[in-house]
C-alpha cells in the first residue's frame, strides 16, 4: 500500500513539474515575442545615438549645432553629438555614405542635391535624406577691411575667398559675382573656410571674403573685435536681377550693430536647415524638433539665432519632403508639410 502510494505521488508530482514547465515555456514565448517587437518600439520613440555634422568651428553652425545636440541629448534620450564639417555639400554626401545621421546645409545646396544639379550634376541627385526643420536665414556676408570696396564691382582684380572648395559659400559667391558681370576668372579666387578667410583678411593676404553664415558670424565678430569691418552691400537693382534667377534667395538687411560697421547694408539670404538620414527612427527626429521648439526661450539665451527661429518658417520648405519624425511634431502644431 506504502509503495503504492509512493508511486501515485511521483506521478502526480512528474505532471505538475511537466504542467509548470509548458507555463514557462509559454512565458518565455511571449517574452521573446516582446523582445522581438523591441527594436519597432524603439524607433518610434527614440534612443538612439545620432552623429550631427555642422560647419567649421569659426562658423555659426558649429556654435549654433552645438547648442542644440546639448539640449536634445539632455533632455530626451536620443543623444546627439555635434561635430565640424566641411560645408553643405560635404555634410550631404556624409550622410548619403551613413557616417553621420543629421546635418546642417544651405536650402540652395539641398534643392542641388534632391534635384542632381549645379554642386551635384557630375555625381548624381541624392534622395537619402529629408528635411527636420529650416531654422534660420544665411546672408551672404561680403566681408572686407578695404574701405573703398564699396561694391561687388570693385571686387574685379582683387584678392578674394570665395568658400572652401565643395562648399555652399562658393555657389553662392558666383551667383552674386554674375549678378554684376563678373566670373570667378574676373577675381584672383582664393579657396579658404571661413577662419582661415578671417585671418587672411587680418594679415593683409586678402582683400575680402565671401562668408555665407547667419549673421553675427563668430569668424566675423572675432575679426571686428580688434579692426574696422566692412560688409559690401548689394544695391536693389542686382539684388533683384539674382533672385528673379535664383529664387531660393531672400534680400536682406544687416544692421550696422551687428559688427559695428558704418551703415546698414543690403544683401541676399539662403535658408539654413536641419536634414536626416531617412532610415533615422522617427523618434529620434521627433525628439530633436520637439526639444528645439518646446523651449525656445532657453535656445535663445544659449545662443542668438534662437531668437530666429519659428514653427512658420521652419516648415516652409516645398522641394524636398520632410522626415516623418518631423510631419509628427508639425502635425501636433495643425501645420501639414510634404513627406515621401
Amino acid at each position: 500500500m506504502i509503495k503504492r502510494t509512493v508511486t501515485v505521488f511521483f506521478c502526480l508530482l512528474l505532471v505538475l513539474t511537466m504542467a509548470a514547465c509548458g507555463d514557462s515555456g509559454s512565458d518565455s514565448s511571449e517574452q521573446s515575442g516582446q523582445q522581438g517587437s523591441e527594436p519597432q518600439s524603439s524607433s518610434k520613440t527614440g534612443g538612439g545615438d545620432l552623429t550631427f555634422t555642422t560647419g567649421g568651428e569659426a562658423g555659426t553652425y558649429y556654435a549654433f549645432g552645438t547648442v542644440l545636440a546639448q539640449f536634445v541629448s539632455d533632455r530626451t534620450d536620443t543623444s546627439v553629438t555635434a561635430i565640424s564639417g566641411n560645408g553643405s555639400q560635404a555634410n550631404i554626401e556624409d550622410m548619403d555614405a551613413g557616417t553621420v545621421q543629421l546635418g546642417f546645409t544651405q536650402s540652395d545646396v539641398m534643392s542641388y542635391a534632391y534635384t542632381g544639379t549645379n554642386l551635384f550634376e557630375a555625381t548624381g541627385k541624392v534622395s537619402s535624406f529629408s528635411v527636420v526643420a529650416a531654422l534660420y536665414m544665411e546672408q551672404v556676408q561680403i566681408v572686407t577691411m578695404d574701405p573703398e570696396i564699396k561694391t561687388v564691382a570693385d571686387l574685379a582684380g582683387k584678392n578674394v575667398s570665395i568658400g572652401a572648395s565643395g562648399s555652399g559659400t562658393y555657389f553662392n559667391a558666383l551667383d552674386v559675382l554674375g549678378a554684376y558681370g563678373l566670373t570667378e576668372n574676373d577675381i584672383n579666387a582664393q579657396y579658404l573656410n571661413f577662419a582661415d578667410s578671417a585671418d587672411n583678411l587680418k594679415d593683409g593676404k586678402i582683400d575680402a571674403a565671401f562668408i555665407v553664415a547667419g549673421a553675427p558670424t563668430t569668424a566675423v565678430t572675432d575679426l571686428s573685435t580688434g579692426k574696422q569691418v566692412y560688409l559690401v552691400s548689394l544695391d536693389d537693382e542686382h539684388a533683384d536681377k539674382l533672385i528673379e534667377t535664383s529664387p531660393y534667395y531672400s534680400k536682406v538687411k544687416i544692421s550696422a550693430d551687428v559688427y559695428g560697421t558704418p551703415t546698414d547694408i543690403t544683401t541676399v539670404a539662403v535658408g539654413a536647415v536641419v536634414i536626416a538620414r531617412d532610415d533615422v527612427a522617427e523618434g529620434d527626429v521627433y525628439n530633436f524638433i520637439s526639444t528645439v521648439f518646446d523651449n525656445l526661450d532657453e535656445v535663445s539665451t544659449a545662443h542668438a539665432k534662437g531668437e530666429e527661429l519659428s514653427l512658420e518658417f521652419a516648415s516652409g520648405i516645398t522641394d524636398v519632403p520632410y522626415h516623418p519624425g518631423a510631419a509628427a511634431y508639425f502635425a501636433e502644431n495643425n501645420i501639414t508639410v510634404p513627406t515621401k
